[in-house]
């Protein structure tokens, strides 16, 4: 224990230690975390009317962000697999890379969570009536939570065994690994049943919610993944092959286009029926009786993902800076896809038939963008500990000073 506390301590200190570069970035991540707490405790005293959700539309930005970093979480699964299923040797290296990336979001999906319920006593009533296995939120509970904790387990063994210049031991990290593999899968598709399941808002009756959501973080996940890296591979020096980015780019193009085709079926089983029940999707796509809000919205991921997709099908994502523009216009285009694009929408009209639509404070986005900054902070953290330790710089008998500066997480 006294050991494992000096490992901890060193890594600790080690956060502290950079370039100009590092303290920046640092610097800027904190002050907008510090930001969103401030407009937390302004929605923690005056409740959620500092936000733009009302009585008719009672979800909105907090949980887009959080069914958009369900999905980043899941997606870290599409490194593992060709890893430990395939033996992929290009990706073997970046594997613990990706389920950092994942401990990070599952704790700004807690927080997403804690911020929507608007006072975090509440959480006190959902342990108090545990309703398992009937409540889908009580299942959502438990994935997530399990998650995170398979993860932060792999990662944390991982690290303290090549701190310790020793081979992990397989039966203490393997199995983990692939239940992990299924857990990924788990939480993404129990997140979609939430919304699925709710009878009353028949813009989620629909059994496709689960696999475009599958799909969707597959196609984003690996995207962030790709830009992470290569942020990573320039500011560190750590060793990141094209050939593992490329890989990246296959599964993201596979991802992507599955999600585009069951976007697709959607859009024509709502509009060709022209059913009651799709009231929602026209006000989504069309507008409905003069209100138009998300029309914009829609169309626009529609449009970003739909140029992502032509660039991966061609070869012009052979080159990187193409790539990552894909990347970055998919990664948008379906952050507004799962979020203002999916959760608003279900809303409007209510069941009584009004119309009121939803527009974020700024309090609201203040409350997100800090909870992000958090977020990328602690993933900060975690590539400024990991990356010295596997590359030999930090380990048990090494002293702390001899880690070179240049190795930071900027």
């Amino acid at each position: 224990m006294k050991d494992y506390l000096i490992f901890l301590w060193r890594c600790a200190r080690l956060s502290f230690r950079g370039n100009w570069k590092y303290y920046t970035w640092m610097f800027i991540l904190t002050a907008i975390a510090l930001l969103g707490l401030n407009a937390y405790t302004k929605q923690l005293v005056a409740g959620l009317v500092t936000t733009g959700m009302t009585d008719q539309v009672s979800w909105g930005l907090y949980i887009a962000n959080f069914t958009y970093l369900v999905g980043v979480a899941a997606a870290a699964v599409m490194l593992v697999i060709p890893v430990y299923i395939y033996k992929n040797r290009e990706l073997h290296d970046l594997v613990i890379l990706g389920e950092l990336l994942a401990v990070a979001a599952i704790i700004m999906c807690l927080l997403f969570v804690t911020v929507d319920l608007g006072r975090p006593d509440r959480f006190i009533h959902l342990l108090l009536r545990f309703n398992f296995p009937i409540s889908m939120l009580t299942w959502d509970v438990l994935v997530l939570n399990g998650y995170l904790v398979l993860n932060l387990h792999i990662c944390g063994y991982l690290i303290y065994c090549a701190y310790h210049k020793r081979q992990p031991s397989k039966i203490f990290y393997i199995p983990f690994v692939f239940l992990a593999i299924g857990w990924a899968i788990t939480i993404h598709t129990v997140t979609a049943f939430l919304y699925s399941g709710l009878g009353g808002r028949p813009f989620w009756n629909s059994a496709v919610i689960a696999p475009r959501f599958i799909a969707s973080a597959f196609a984003a996940g690996p995207a962030i993944i790709i830009l992470t890296l290569q942020i990573i591979r320039h500011a560190t020096q750590y060793p990141v092959a094209d050939a593992a980015l490329h890989l990246l780019r296959r599964i993201v193009t596979v991802a992507l286009s599955i999600n585009m085709f069951l976007l697709g079926s959607e859009v024509f089983t709502e509009f060709y029926t022209g059913s009651a029940h799709s009231v929602s999707a026209r006000y989504l796509f069309v507008g409905l009786h003069g209100h138009h809000a998300l029309v914009p919205w829609i169309w626009s991921a529609i449009f970003l993902n739909t140029g992502a997709l032509f660039v991966l099908l061609t070869p012009l994502s052979r080159r990187l800076w193409i790539l990552n523009l894909a990347c970055a216009a998919m990664i948008v285009g379906i952050w507004i896809e799962k979020g203002m694009g999916l959760i608003v929408p279900a809303f409007i009209p209510s069941p009584l038939g009004e119309i009121v639509e939803y527009t974020p404070t700024a309090n609201e986005i203040l409350v997100c963008l800090g909870i992000w900054a958090f977020g990328l902070l602690l993933y900060t953290i975690f590539v400024r500990i990991t990356v010295p330790v596997l590359q030999g710089h930090l380990t048990a008998d090494s002293d702390s000073t001899d880690i070179p500066q240049q190795v930071d997480a900027s």
